[in-house]
């Protein structure tokens, strides 16, 4: 077949080298590069006759009479000598979402070897993502995938090319490993080489699917790293490393600076470790900001190990708190991200690092912590602890930063993850506009939010008699441990447009599912960078 004289060739990620280089981690560990993403023009059928593809993707979708081979592969069956009608049919293939069957090629002179047949679903961006993450795992070890747009997508194309994109980079990561044992077959090293997907003017979603799946590979590797690595310092060592040629400056206070500007809450969590605590300030400014230009402060939870402290967990409890800064960890990844994905916003970014360990200086129950700002907690619960170092984080925002909106991100209680499971992150803030933007955010985005109530008569639970608050409830006649935890990171953002996302749930998986990975998954950076990138206008004052 003749290469056709109109295919452009288009790379999508400027930043994603095509060379099939493995990624090191700051750990002495290899992480398998993902997929490059490229965009082509000029049809699929030409596209087969380039030799650049060994694998191509054909779409169905539902139907009443069963599966409905997508018009976009038209002439792809015949180039390659296969009836895919039948074969669909032998595979009893339904369309579903996520459904994939393989169909070997053997015809002679043409490079592809295997065709996979792949469900659409309703068309969806939700259901792109996810045949996107099935495609990613059924293609591994291929050269490239080759693959056009169903020609029926649910909503504007260049999202449904976004969602097919991340879906197949994000489940396409490996987490690092160290040691001499080979990885199981099909689980690291055998990644997908790219994906050439013909649709005209997909170039600028593919690179933004590119340049947010780099982002979330960033926060799951941070997330991945054993505590015995990763402490405060190695955390703050390592957000220099990735944040160099990223247009963000870093400043990081030590246990010294932590003391004599009063941040008592991350210096009294991190007191019972050898290794002290630090706080990461990362600060963005877009080209051609003014006084106009919204400012944003995020600030993630950077507990890089938490073992209750006093409050000692269980043994079973404690063995994935490695994970515990995931959400500190998807800060930093949103902050490699913003240039090159245009925000438009001022973003400060914070995020206080302590491991929470019961050395002999660590703090106890009944404790009186002094926070940034000089409002004193009574400790009642020492493995209550990412609220303290939050709590300092929130009170500097307020008092020295003087943002237009805060948003917090912390893998915070167990309570949110009884109430939504391990697929919603909890969303808490008093202004309704925020808490819209986020959860629509979350839903193109793929990292769903769902609002929870602020209750008001919660509050009075933490009242203390020795300070002015206690950080968990002292009534035990009050329940919804998220909720009191919202209420006490409240009292220390001011009264400014505040959001709290607790995502203890979601920010770790015990297995792939969709495209999320085993071990650290990286939520909250996929739904801070599409709620950052949707940012602009003038600056709205309290």
């Amino acid at each position: 077949m003749p290469r056709s004289a109109t295919t452009e060739r288009t790379t999508a990620a400027d930043a994603a080298p095509r060379r099939r280089r493995a990624r090191t981690t700051g750990t002495g560990a290899v992480a398998t590069p993902l997929p490059a993403l490229e965009a082509r023009d000029g049809g699929l059928d030409a596209l087969l006759g380039q030799g650049d593809a060994d694998a191509v993707v054909v779409w169905l979708r539902p139907g009443d009479d069963g599966p409905v081979l997508d018009p976009a592969a038209a002439g792809v069956g015949e180039a390659l000598g296969v009836d895919l009608a039948d074969e669909a049919a032998r595979a009893g293939a339904r369309g579903s979402e996520a459904e994939v069957n393989a169909v070997p090629v053997r015809a002679e002179g043409v490079a592809v070897e295997v065709v996979l047949l792949a469900g659409a679903g309703d068309g969806t961006p939700r259901a792109l993502r996810r045949a996107g993450a099935a495609l990613a795992r059924r293609a591994r070890g291929r050269r490239a995938l080759a693959a056009a747009l169903p020609e029926a997508v649910e909503g504007p194309r260049d999202e449904a090319a976004r969602a097919l994109g991340e879906g197949l980079a994000l489940a396409a990561y490996a987490f690092p490993r160290r040691g001499t044992t080979p990885p199981q077959p099909g689980a690291q090293g055998g990644a997908l080489g790219r994906l050439l997907l013909v649709e005209r003017g997909a170039a600028e979603p593919l690179r933004r699917a590119a340049a947010t799946a780099r982002a979330v590979a960033t926060a799951r590797d941070l997330a991945n790293t054993p505590a015995d690595v990763e402490d405060p310092a190695w955390l703050a060592a390592r957000a220099g490393e990735l944040l160099e040629g990223a247009g963000v400056a870093l400043r990081v206070r030590d246990e010294a600076e932590l003391a004599e500007e009063g941040f008592g809450g991350v210096l009294a969590v991190g007191a019972g470790s050898a290794r002290p605590p630090r706080l990461l300030e990362m600060a963005y400014e877009p080209e051609g900001a003014g006084r106009r230009t919204p400012h944003v402060v995020l600030v993630g939870k950077g507990i890089t190990f938490d073992s209750g402290g006093l409050s000692l967990k269980p043994r079973e409890a404690m063995v994935p708190m490695k994970t515990d800064m995931a959400a500190g960890g998807a800060v930093v990844a949103v902050m490699t991200a913003l240039a090159e994905l245009g925000v438009t916003a001022r973003v400060t970014a914070l995020v206080p690092a302590a491991e929470n360990l019961p050395g002999a200086s660590a703090m106890r129950p009944g404790d009186v912590v002094t926070h940034y700002g000089g409002r004193t907690v009574e400790v009642l619960n020492t493995d209550a602890e990412g609220r303290l170092v939050l709590a300092d984080a929130l009170a500097y925002a307020d008092a020295v930063l003087d943002p237009d909106v805060v948003v917090d991100i912390a893998t915070l209680t167990g309570a949110a993850s009884l109430g939504l499971g391990r697929r919603h992150g909890a969303l808490y803030s008093g202004d309704d506009d925020l808490a819209a933007a986020l959860v629509a955010a979350g839903v193109a985005s793929g990292d769903a939010l769902w609002r929870m109530p602020l209750v008001e008569d919660y509050r009075r639970a933490m009242d203390s008699p020795v300070a002015d608050l206690s950080n968990i409830s002292r009534d035990s006649t009050v329940s919804g441990g998220s909720i009191t935890a919202a209420l006490f990171l409240r009292e220390f953002a001011g009264g400014r447009r505040w959001a709290h996302l607790d995502v203890a749930g979601p920010a770790r998986a015990d297995g792939d599912e969709h495209e999320v990975t085993k071990g650290g998954t990286g939520f909250g950076t996929r739904v801070l960078l599409r709620w950052l990138e949707g940012l602009g206008g003038g600056r709205r004052r309290r």
